[in-house]
């Protein structure tokens, strides 16, 4: 069957998207909505967990949520940020945003490449701190694994977390794709639609976790992401929809 409609379960991206060229591109139409958003944790829940923000002298910032909810709490509690804490930023786009907050060019910066082994290289130079790590409710065992492997002192600090978007107003609305990108959107379709059938609908997952969660839910899937031949998904969907929609 040909593909004519995809939902993406992400925020509509800004311009230069690669999905809008996609859409035009292969003439298919595409939609975004978040499956999942983020909710802050309120400022008395954190004051409960007895953690005093002062003994800190690093903070590591894994995502933007992370760096929105730091400097967040840190307000709330009205606590100013010292101008000397040091800043590890698993990618350069979350040093980036950080400029958001801070003057980037008067502070100590250090940013990882994009996995939080590497930027755990750079936390291992710096052992003597004392490492605050802002965190959702979910956290990949790998964080934790790296910083208890590297012998550092640091605590986590719930600051956010992951809650299932309402989408009842897509009941009625049938896609010939459904795009996932996390094991939380899996859970979200089917607590939103408990009795869904997959039929003719198509799934597409991003990484091993979300394939394992689309599995176990029950689902096929039909295409897959990253592959050595197509490291993203717009290119996993590009190669599909060329296979299924060519004139016969």
């Amino acid at each position: 069957m040909k593909v004519k409609t995809i939902l993406v379960s992400q925020p509509e991206p800004k311009e230069n998207s690669p999905y809008f060229e996609l859409s035009e591109k292969q003439k298919v139409k595409i939609d975004f909505r978040s499956f999942i958003h983020v909710e802050g944790i309120s400022v008395k829940e954190v004051r409960a967990e007895k953690i005093d923000l002062k003994e800190f002298t690093a903070v590591i910032l894994t995502s933007r949520n992370a760096v929105d909810h730091f400097f967040r709490i840190a307000e709330e509690m009205r606590f100013t940020v010292p101008a000397e804490m040091k800043y590890f930023c698993q990618s350069e786009a979350v040093a980036y945003y950080l400029q958001k907050y801070v003057v980037y060019r008067k502070r100590k910066i250090y940013v990882g490449q994009r996995t939080f082994p590497e930027l755990g290289k750079l936390i291992k130079k710096h052992k003597t701190e004392n490492f605050l790590l802002p965190s959702s409710d979910k956290l990949k065992d790998l964080v934790p694994k790296t910083l208890e492997d590297l012998g550092v002192k640091w605590t986590r600090l719930d600051l956010y977390k992951t809650v299932m978007s309402d989408l009842s107003n897509l009941e009625d609305v049938f896609y010939d794709v459904l795009v996932f990108f996390s094991p939380s959107g899996i859970d979200s379709l089917f607590k939103n639609f408990p009795n869904f059938k997959q039929n003719d609908t198509r799934i597409a997952v991003f990484g091993n976790t979300t394939v394992k969660a689309a599995t176990d839910a029950g689902l096929k899937i039909d295409i897959s992401a990253p592959t050595p031949e197509t490291p993203s998904m717009t290119m996993a969907l590009e190669k599909y929809i060329k296979e299924v929609n060519k004139s016969k």
